[in-house]
C-alpha cells in the first residue's frame, strides 16, 4: 500500500511539472514572439498561457544554479520555460533564450491580440496556429508556417519553409510568401475574394469547382474575381508551386 501511495506522489508531481506554465494578464494588444517554434492556439480567456511542449528532457548537471541568458541579456522569466516574456504597455515581447535547442512552447491566445512571430535563425521549427480568429502576422527564414482553422487577416512571410492553410468559416484578407518553399491553402467554395496568384518556376494548381472570373494570366501570375469579389488574396510562390483547394 506504502508503495503505492508512493508511486502515486510521483505520478502527481510529474503531471504538476508537464503542467507547468506561465500567464500574462492580457487579452488585447500586440503579442510579439521572437522564437524558434510555437503552436499557438486561440481561446476564450482573459490570459495569455505559456506551457512547455518538450516534456522532460536530460538536465546538464553542470548547469544547476546557473541561469540561461541570451545576447540581450535576457533572463528566463517564466519558471524555467527557457522565454523571457516583458509587457510594455500593449505590447508583450517573448524571446526564445537558447539559440540550439529552441524550447517548443505552447501559447493559448485571446481572440483580442494581434500575433507576430518573428525568426531569422536556422535553428528554428514549424509555428502552427490552430483556431483563431485573431490578426496573425509571420516573417521568418527557415520556419514553416501551419494554419488551422484561422480567419485572418494574415500577413505570411517564409523564404525556406513552406505554408499551408486551412481557413475557417469567415475568411478576411490574405497575403502568403514562401520563395523556396510552397503555399497550400484550403478555403470555403463560397468565399469571394479578389484573387491574385504568382510563381516564378513553379505551377499554380486550383480547384476547378471554383467559380473565378479571371481578369489577367500569364506564365508566372493569375488574378480574377472569385464568386463575383471580396477580400484580399494574394499567394505567391518564387520557386515553389501554389495550391488553391476547397473545403
Amino acid at each position: 500500500m506504502k508503495k503505492l501511495v508512493v508511486i502515486m506522489l510521483v505520478l502527481i508531481a510529474t503531471g504538476a511539472a508537464h503542467a507547468q506554465e506561465f500567464k500574462v494578464a492580457k487579452n488585447t494588444g500586440r503579442l510579439e514572439l521572437h522564437v524558434g517554434r510555437a503552436r499557438i492556439e486561440g481561446h476564450s480567456g482573459n490570459e495569455i498561457i505559456f506551457t512547455s511542449r518538450d516534456g522532460d528532457k536530460e538536465r546538464d548537471p553542470r548547469a544547476e544554479g546557473l541561469a540561461t541568458i541570451n545576447s540581450l541579456g535576457l533572463k528566463d522569466n517564466t519558471n524555467g520555460l527557457g522565454l523571457n516574456v516583458t509587457v510594455k504597455g500593449d505590447v508583450i515581447s517573448v524571446y526564445n533564450l537558447k539559440k540550439n535547442n529552441s524550447p517548443d512552447i505552447r501559447i493559448l491566445v485571446p481572440k483580442g491580440v494581434i500575433v507576430s512571430f518573428e525568426h531569422e535563425g536556422v535553428h528554428g521549427g514549424t509555428a502552427e496556429f490552430r483556431n483563431m480568429e485573431n490578426e496573425i502576422e509571420v516573417s521568418a527564414q527557415y520556419n514553416s508556417v501551419e494554419l488551422e482553422n484561422v480567419t485572418g487577416p494574415l500577413t505570411i512571410r517564409t523564404i525556406y519553409g513552406h505554408v499551408e492553410a486551412t481557413l475557417g468559416s469567415t475568411v478576411k484578407d490574405i497575403s502568403i510568401v514562401s520563395v523556396y518553399g510552397y503555399v497550400d491553402l484550403t478555403v470555403p467554395a463560397a468565399t469571394k475574394a479578389d484573387l491574385r496568384m504568382e510563381t516564378s518556376y513553379g505551377e499554380i494548381l486550383v480547384d476547378p469547382d471554383f467559380k473565378i472570373e479571371f481578369s489577367s494570366t500569364s506564365d508566372d501570375r493569375v488574378s480574377g474575381k472569385m464568386n463575383g469579389g471580396g477580400v484580399a488574396m494574394d499567394l505567391t510562390c518564387n520557386y515553389g508551386k501554389v495550391y488553391l483547394r476547397k473545403k
